[in-house]
């Protein structure tokens, strides 16, 4: 029998986060977790509460305030055969630790000729939204997709997080495992159990005809509140979540393309160097002919985070800013 919309299990973003690393640390010895405060504190948003008191010390590692060597930590454990998951307390954090993860989790692979697994799963906390300024609000993902080697995902509802989850843990590759800060207490339908979600596929998260707007994380909510709003004006918009960003299916962002010929691609990361410049590059060497418009990015200003509320606000894209890009690409033609 089919589970109906109220007998489904409703929990937030972070929880289905908590739940899934407990269901792993139970099913598998091999797994253990390490990074700033995940231990007896729990982490800093509270996301590995718990998971000291069940599994101990030697499973739950509090680390120093040394991200290289969290790092280096993994690397070392998933080379001789364990499975860690490392985290780097803020995404803005990644630059610390930058050479350990390009330069030997990306790389150890193809050093060893292909025979070296690293089954070493990266988590951290992107975006802005929380007043958290400059430092501790940056979206890095763009670095992230240059290296090859890495997976990189970014889950943008709860029932994706844990299924994505699962498939980095159990995936013999280095991956970054990105959630969003602002969305931690979002909720939405989560089975219990493990279940995996490919790597690499992206998510048709609704059908339309008009447009196609490719939306990064906590924009595919803000792309769906956009949608509602063009729907009335008679507009209607497909939304393309990617979901994994490396590898990137491209393929569902290319026949979706051939069939709305309108593409808008939104982002939280600055519009320079950004994801969206890479994946509009790659529509237009591949669907070019099918484009009634040029394709349009939407995306923060090159600036900095601000700290303050009201300019955070207005830095951040959101559902007005989507609807106009949409706007926008329908009145123009190539």
């Amino acid at each position: 029998m089919a589970v109906t919309e109220t007998e489904q299990r409703i929990i937030r973003y972070n929880d289905a986060f908590n739940e899934t690393l407990a269901e792993l640390l139970r099913e598998d010895p091999d797994i253990f977790i390490a990074g700033e405060d995940v231990g007896r504190y729990g982490g800093v948003f509270q996301s590995f509460a718990g998971l000291n008191a069940e599994f101990g010390d030697e499973r739950v590692v509090d680390t120093p305030i040394a991200e290289q060597a969290i790092i280096g930590l993994g690397i070392g454990a998933a080379a001789v055969g364990l499975r860690p998951i490392v985290d780097l307390m803020f995404m803005d954090f990644v630059m610390v630790s930058m050479d350990q993860i390009a330069n030997q989790a990306a790389k150890m692979k193809y050093m060893f000729g292909g025979k070296a697994k690293l089954p070493l799963t990266i988590t951290t906390t992107g975006g802005a939204g929380l007043g958290a300024a400059a430092q501790h609000s940056q979206s890095l993902e763009a670095w992230l997709i240059h290296v090859p080697g890495l997976k990189v995902v970014y889950p943008s509802n709860p029932y994706d997080l844990k299924g994505l989850l699962v498939s980095c843990v159990r995936d013999d590759n280095p991956t970054i495992f990105t959630l969003h800060k602002a969305m931690l207490g979002s909720k939405g339908h989560v089975p219990e159990g493990l279940y995996e979600i490919p790597l690499g596929e992206a998510n048709v998260v609704r059908e339309g005809t008009d447009a196609t707007v490719v939306a990064i994380g906590i924009m595919v909510s803000e792309a769906e509140k956009a949608a509602e709003a063009l729907s009335e004006e008679g507009i209607e918009v497909e939304i393309i979540d990617p979901r994994t960003l490396l590898p990137f299916d491209m393929d569902t962002v290319i026949q979706s393309a051939k069939k709305t010929n309108r593409i808008v691609i939104v982002h939280e990361a600055v519009k320079n160097g950004g994801i969206g410049a890479e994946i509009s590059a790659q529509i237009q060497e591949q669907a070019f002919d099918y484009l009634d418009a040029p394709v349009t990015r939407v995306a923060a200003p090159f600036a900095p985070v601000p700290f303050s509320p009201a300019l955070e606000q207005s830095y951040v894209p959101n559902a007005e800013s989507i609807a106009k890009g949409v706007r926008d690409v329908l009145h123009r033609n190539i």
